[in-house]
């Protein structure tokens, strides 16, 4: 008589998905609709040329929330993947006994091809819509901003002004000459570098001695602007590229704004370059005593049942209290109406007392005039702006420590809101993968 196998040889299924469906990482997959949100990139065409790509529309999301999940660089990924089976099922890209991803730039393709076929809010939708279910409490909304800063250096003028006359000089002015082999055009850069070196290395850097710098780099820079610009001129066969036209035009820009500032000390300049390598990044003050101001992207982040979702995601310096209509809209696409409205002080304006109060939405706003709350108005009170200090604020810090959101190392406006992105909702998956064993609990309507 044969022995019962629990284990077919024709089965197809490997008992690997079974040990990996136990496993936290089995449960955070069985939390995303990978097979809905394969349908927000262009299917591959029948007659496409050229090699196969390595994962497919829903390998490459679960590749975004593998990223973030684990909290690894990208390169420590692939080598992960090349030999941990349990990703390779999360992806269901399989890799033979002799096949491995020799390519570490793979992650950063599939995230700007992501970036530039998808739409972000809906990808958002589709898995605040599967999540809903297991989210409590849906008649509640809480709202914060928060800033995910930017992989740069710290900036000041003096750094600016240096990178971009280092810049125009030795990628530029030097290489070029070098090229036609031709002398190169007389200016003080050797000299200036040497300055520069010797201010770099002070220990208190004077006011006095910032402005003598930004003085002298403000003249190198718009002489070797024009000694590029004449070289061009002589050499019409010289060809740059589209990269080095953009960087150009960035540097031109950063000269007109800091010899306004240099001009009018006490002035403000519109959208001001911080960044050569990110000209879109922007100064985002933030008020905080340890750091006043932050560089990066501005999100406006709404939570409901400990879920948070995006309102806006911006680099500008937007004033997030003007968001609360438009944030209570979008939560009622998704979740219904809201009953009951948690916010900082920020939002305790007339504008939008005035959006809530007809509504019937209860708030944590401080009463105006001789109206007293309630003994359980001022309980609920006091649950709405727990809810809201530890749970909404917590998140910030957790999403920055464990799931890569600390500094974005992405590059490109798009590129950064991908990753922003994908770091939020993967933490948002693993709550839930990890909740739905809890028993919920329930906040009354």
């Amino acid at each position: 008589m044969a022995q019962f196998e629990i284990f077919p040889l024709e089965s197809t299924i490997s008992p690997k998905w079974y040990i990996f469906k136990n496993l936290e990482i089995g449960k955070v997959y069985d939390s995303l609709p990978l097979k809905a949100l394969e349908q927000c990139l262009p299917s591959e065409p029948n007659d496409r040329r050229g090699a196969p790509r390595w994962f497919s529309n829903r390998g490459m999301f679960a590749l975004m929330f593998l990223k973030h999940y684990l909290n690894i660089s990208d390169r420590k990924l692939i080598d992960r993947f090349n030999t941990d089976w349990s990703l390779q099922l999360f992806c269901h890209r399989p890799l033979a006994e002799n096949e491995q991803i020799k390519d570490f730039n793979l992650l950063s393709r599939v995230r700007t091809y992501i970036a530039e076929n998808s739409d972000l809010n809906q990808v958002q939708n589709i898995l605040l819509k599967y999540w809903e279910e297991d989210i409590e409490n849906t008649h509640v909304l809480s709202m914060d901003a928060t800033c995910y800063e930017s992989y740069i250096r710290y900036p000041t003028d003096v750094k600016l002004l240096w990178e971009s006359v280092e810049w125009v000089y030795q990628k530029l002015i030097f290489k070029i000459s070098k090229s036609l082999n031709i002398k190169r055009p007389r200016n003080k850069f050797i000299e200036q570098k040497r300055k520069q070196l010797v201010y770099n290395k002070l220990r208190r850097k004077s006011i006095k001695k910032g402005k003598a710098r930004k003085k002298s780099l403000l003249y190198l820079l718009e002489k070797g602007l024009a000694q590029l610009q004449e070289l061009l001129d002589t050499h019409p066969q010289i060809d740059l590229t589209t990269t080095h036209r953009t960087r150009i035009r960035t540097i031109k820009k950063v000269l007109q704004q800091q010899s306004h500032l240099f001009n009018n000390p006490t002035e403000k300049v519109k959208d001001r370059i911080v960044s050569l390598y990110k000209p879109y990044v922007r100064p985002i003050v933030r008020g905080k005593e340890n750091k006043p101001v932050e560089f990066g992207l501005k999100a406006h982040m709404l939570q409901t049942g400990g879920i948070q979702y995006f309102d806006l995601l911006d680099f500008k310096a937007y004033n997030e209290c003007k968001r609360l209509k438009i944030s209570c809209t979008k939560h009622k696409l998704i979740f219904g109406s809201v009953l009951k409205l948690s916010a900082d002080r920020i939002y305790h304006t007339n504008e939008n007392r005035r959006y809530v109060t007809p509504r019937k939405i209860f708030t944590n706003f401080p009463k105006k005039g001789p109206v007293k709350l309630t003994k359980p108005e001022k309980t609920l009170q006091s649950i709405l702006n727990k809810d809201r200090s530890t749970i909404l604020e917590g998140s910030f810090g957790n999403h920055k420590n464990h799931y890569g959101l600390r500094k974005v190392k992405a590059v490109g406006v798009k590129n950064e809101k991908v990753w922003v992105f994908f770091g939020v909702m993967a933490a948002n998956a693993k709550k839930i993968a990890l909740n739905k064993a809890s028993p919920p609990i329930q906040l009354a309507a």
